[in-house]
């Protein structure tokens, strides 16, 4: 080994927040199969159906691999391989369940490079997102949470904490790696085993999870993923044997999950849609506030539940707001995913690209004036240039409805009163967001914003330790923080 490695490596070896760390130089294999199966009971084995699926990378079009489709039959026997291994794994100490779960968090850090590159290939963002906040902080919710396994007496005093059993779970496909740590590591801190199902458009990095699992000596059950669609998750919701769901997606389909286990004992949390509130307020930092309209709905091409997707500008400042705004839109680059300039990404799926244009349409016919940046896109993959809706009103559909992509509509206010009314006229209540160098403003709006989560002069900023989730039509239950470890205990 070099001189120059030895000396990375002892950084790396030593370096506490691994986030500012520097990879390895010999670091970075990305391997990946052209087909992958199940992961159930500690191996990869073949689905029931003999079914698979192709994943495609959504900025070239081109295949990347087949994956296995799950069926009733295989959800059965990874709940049942689940069910066996509780009987271990829940009788484990705390200290030991955390060594596996710090296990599996080095075993990231590790292999960084390697979920940075899928994530970017297999769901459109950019490599820079996924190299600087998915992949590191998918790692830090399991240190988080190795190091509660063996407080939680602690944690709840007085409260007996007790796992529920096996746990279903559901994500999404705008964050895969990071809903899988979300929702992974505080079920396994609590004692329980899971059976995961990820987004049938962004599997890869969840079993790529699969196998570094593998690698870490958890024992075989505790963790299981099968992939699928629709009917694979309903076979998850609908198993008799599992003691909880835990679902993030979209609104419509945690309505069918909470009516489906309605009447059983099954616990359940929902993380849902959302429609968030940024507002800036005349004194604010104006510069520092565009770039948080920036990052607060183009961020992962706006596929995020919590995007500021409604921004609120006070009269006062709402020209020299827009113009700014329209400025910074003309820098960001729109393209290749993998190049480390790239600002917005490709779209994940043709379908949810054909979704955005259709409201982009409807917002047309709605009569809001749209402004495009003119930056050029690809010809080929999934690709949307930042859009504005000036002169949007509250009754417009592009206001009221999630479009879950990089289109953001534009309304004034003139008081504190007005803004409130409108920021909380909505079915959602996920996040908001408030601009304004009046400490008193912002306690005074976090406490009248009918939002799960609130920044202040800042937007789009996560920590394990801190508690995510909303009101209404937005779900309930929290991740993150003891509020995530909460409903995988039975206090």
């Amino acid at each position: 080994m070099s001189k120059k490695k030895e000396i990375t490596k002892a950084k790396l070896d030593f370096k506490t927040d691994w986030a500012y760390a520097p990879a390895p130089e010999d670091s970075g294999h990305i391997s990946l199969k052209k087909q992958y199966d199940l992961f159930i009971n500690g191996e990869f084995v073949k689905p029931n159906s003999k079914k698979y699926f192709a994943t495609y990378n959504p900025a070239t079009e081109q295949k990347i691999a087949e994956i296995a489709e799950a069926d009733e039959k295989d959800v059965d026997k990874a709940v049942k391989a689940a069910r066996k291994a509780f009987e271990k794994w829940s009788k484990l100490s705390g200290k030991e369940r955390g060594k596996y779960i710090f296990r599996i968090a080095r075993l990231m850090q590790e292999r960084a490079r390697e979920f940075a590159v899928i994530e970017t290939m297999d769901g459109g963002k950019s490599i820079r997102e996924s190299r600087d906040i998915d992949v590191p902080l998918a790692a830090n919710h399991f240190f988080y949470n190795a190091g509660w396994a063996d407080k939680l007496e602690y944690a709840f005093p007085n409260r007996n904490p007790k796992p529920l059993g096996v746990v279903g779970q559901i994500i999404p496909w705008n964050f895969p790696l990071l809903m899988a740590a979300w929702k992974i590591a505080p079920a396994l801190a609590a004692g329980n085993t899971v059976v995961l199902k990820p987004a049938e458009t962004t599997s890869l990095t969840a079993l790529k999870l699969a196998e570094l699992i593998r690698d870490s000596g958890l024992p075989n059950g505790v963790v299981n993923i099968v992939t699928g669609a629709g009917k694979t998750g309903a076979a998850i919701v609908n198993h008799p044997d599992i003691n909880k769901i835990a679902f993030t997606g979209s609104t419509d389909v945690g309505k069918l999950i909470q009516r489906s286990i309605s009447g059983t004992n099954k616990k359940l949390t929902l993380e849902l849609g959302g429609k968030a509130a940024n507002i800036i307020f005349a004194d604010a930092a104006i510069d520092q506030a565009v770039e948080g309209i920036v990052n607060g709905i183009f961020f992962n091409q706006g596929h995020v539940c919590c995007a500021g997707s409604r921004l609120f500008v006070q009269e006062s400042v709402a020209d020299i707001v827009i113009r700014k705004l329209k400025d910074r839109m003309e820098t960001l680059i729109v393209g290749d995913p993998m190049d480390k300039n790239t600002d917005i990404g490709a779209i994940n799926s043709k379908e949810q690209l054909l979704k955005i244009n259709e409201y982009i349409k409807i917002g047309k016919n709605e009569g809001a004036e749209i402004y495009q940046s003119s930056c050029a896109i690809p010809s080929k993959g999934n690709f949307c240039r930042p859009t504005l809706f000036l002169d949007a009103s509250q009754s417009h559909r592009i206001v009221q409805e999630e479009i879950f992509g990089p289109v953001l509509t534009v309304q004034t206010f003139r008081t504190i009163e007005e803004v409130i009314e409108k920021a909380n006229n909505i079915p959602y209540g996920l996040s908001a967001g408030v601009w304004t160098d009046k400490g008193s403003k912002i306690f005074n709006l976090t406490n009248k914003l009918r939002a799960g989560v609130v920044w202040a002069n800042t937007y789009n900023k996560f920590d394990p330790a801190s508690p995510f989730g909303g009101y209404k039509e937005s779900g309930f239950g929290r991740e993150g923080g003891l509020h995530g470890l909460m409903p995988y205990l039975n206090l």
